[in-house]
């Protein structure tokens, strides 16, 4: 029996899922458990979201920690983070996305809010083979922007609709949002979701990923401002 056959969001114990599709089938969730961690200690709870016909459907995880007294007035913090096996798990240099997730932990962990993990989303939605297909390309001089469009692959494909029924679902739908990517608050917004507040989150940059950096910054309008010579671990 899978974990989830017992968890469908019931209607009265959730807002209702604006963002499925007419004749969706509704979000399913686990039980929440707690996991303790190098960050902290954290209720997760795993979601999985029907996709179209024919797709499998997508299984994410939210990971959420209790504001301290000081701070439970305030929108919880969000940090959406998108699944990257490479930098997650393996610990590549070529890209933040490790570094972003490890401190989006602690920041959670200190002030309270929610890590929602969103898998397909690797390489920015193109998937692990083609990330690494445009690695192969960034050898050979292209950015990392240049060598999606030269696989004839979006720079960014990344849907944010299974994010937004999952926050929806759990109630959080004013935020402040861990990110420096003004894609993502647009995106969100669009669906429904208020973001009160950014707040940066910004990690080190190294020499292996500074030219990836430079780019997200100048070719895609992340916020970044530590990417001057000299700033790099």
């Amino acid at each position: 029996m899978s974990v989830f056959d017992h968890g469908e969001i019931p209607e009265h114990a959730s807002p209702a899922d604006n963002h499925a599709a007419p004749g969706a089938e509704p979000l399913q969730h686990s039980d929440p458990v707690t996991v303790p961690s190098e960050y902290g200690t954290f209720s997760v709870t795993g979601w999985r979201v029907p996709e179209p016909s024919g797709i499998p459907a997508a299984e994410h995880v939210s990971l959420t920690a209790p504001p301290p007294a000081d701070e439970a007035a305030l929108p919880p913090l969000l940090r959406l983070h998108s699944e990257c096996l490479t930098g997650d798990v393996f610990g590549s240099w070529r890209c933040d996305c490790g570094p972003q997730l490890h401190l989006a932990l602690e920041r959670i962990s200190r002030h309270g809010g929610t890590v929602l993990y969103l898998r397909n989303h690797e390489g920015r939605g193109i998937g692990l083979i083609n990330k690494l297909r445009a690695y192969k390309l960034q050898d050979g001089g292209a950015d990392t922007v240049d060598a999606n469009t030269m696989l004839g692959l979006p720079a960014e494909a990344r849907d944010y609709t299974a994010a937004a029924r999952i926050l929806t679902a759990m109630g959080l739908t004013t935020v402040r949002l861990l990110t420096n990517n003004p894609d993502k608050v647009a995106k969100l917004e669009a669906l429904g979701i208020t973001v009160a507040d950014v707040i940066p989150h910004e990690v080190h940059a190294r020499t292996e990923n500074l030219d990836y950096l430079r780019t997200k910054r100048d070719r895609m309008h992340h916020h970044l401002t530590h990417l001057n010579p000299g700033e790099t671990s």
